[in-house]
């Protein structure tokens, strides 16, 4: 069994993705990996470089920043570095460059895809999420945050990266046939440092809306501001190893204050129905288990 992984990333310092840390997360299960590495106006392709491993192929890409509706050009760029992944690989794991895997988990996603590895009617495996917001001591718990999505897919060039990158669909727009993993992914899109953070909305959301929009709904401020969240919680558990150095260095911090948090009757009752039974009414899946 040969698997590749692969990402996609650009100005990684600029906007302080943990990169580094996802590709080095997944690499002890992959034979390869492929990085997909926008024009930058920061040290990335050094960044990337320098990680100490054979396995790291990079392919030089430029985005098309004209292309603002949808988050589209993060599918496109993220075609594009599986598309060069070889036949000879079995699985594609897809990390983001702001998420991580747990070495706890290892056990978990190897035998899963060893188990489906020449099952032909499952498509991709998925995995649970952690979601940290603020500061690695807080988690997502609210209705906001998606539960699951597809992160290893068959090296199957009919299955294409869905809308903003997210999760993946067919060239048929059909939802893939997935199994669960039991495994999570550590997602820290939102920890950032605030300025850092703030720096990232005003470009990130350049994939989504045209200038007025950004002008009308982002902050005119340097650094973002955390306390605008509905529900977290502590986080009890350990993060992956490769996270602890960034953990240490640490420089700001993020205090929730759960008595400002407004929500509805409506959002209390589905939040208290998911809480209690594991069920969320109105999830949108993906995927078809």
């Amino acid at each position: 069994m040969k698997i590749a992984g692969f990402t996609i990333i650009r100005n990684a310092l600029k906007y302080d993705y943990p990169v580094v840390e996802a590709i080095m997360s997944v690499l002890p299960l992959c034979d390869a990996f492929y990085v997909g590495l926008g024009k930058s106006e920061d040290d990335t392709l050094a960044l990337i470089s320098a990680i100490s491993s054979e396995k790291i192929v990079i392919i030089d890409t430029i985005w098309d920043d004209t292309m603002r509706e949808g988050g589209k050009v993060l599918s496109i760029e993220t075609n594009k570095v599986f598309d060069v992944i070889p036949k000879e690989f079995d699985w594609c794991f897809y990390i983001q460059s702001d998420e991580t895997i747990h070495e706890e988990d290892f056990a978990r996603i190897k035998s899963a895809m060893e188990r489906y590895k020449n099952d032909p009617e499952v498509d991709g495996l998925l995995f649970e999420y952690k979601h940290f917001y603020g500061h690695y001591k807080y988690i997502g718990i609210g209705r906001r945050w998606y539960k699951h999505e597809i992160r290893v897919v068959k090296n199957n060039k009919t299955i294409r990266s869905y809308k903003d990158a997210q999760g993946f669909r067919t060239l048929n727009n059909e939802k893939l046939r997935v199994k669960k993993t039991g495994a999570f992914i550590y997602h820290y899109g939102w920890v950032k440092p605030p300025k850092a953070q703030q720096a990232k909305q005003n470009d990130f959301h350049k994939m989504w809306h045209d200038d007025q929009w950004l002008d009308k709904n982002i902050a005119k401020t340097e650094a973002f501001d955390y306390s605008n969240i509905d529900l977290l919680e502590l986080y009890p558990g350990t993060h992956p190893t490769v996270m602890q150095e960034r953990i240490d260095k640490t420089a700001w911090d993020f205090d929730y204050d759960k008595s400002k948090v407004k929500t509805n009757f409506k959002y209390q009752l589905l939040f208290w129905i998911e809480k209690v039974c594991g069920w969320r009414i109105g999830e949108n899946r993906n995927y078809r288990l």
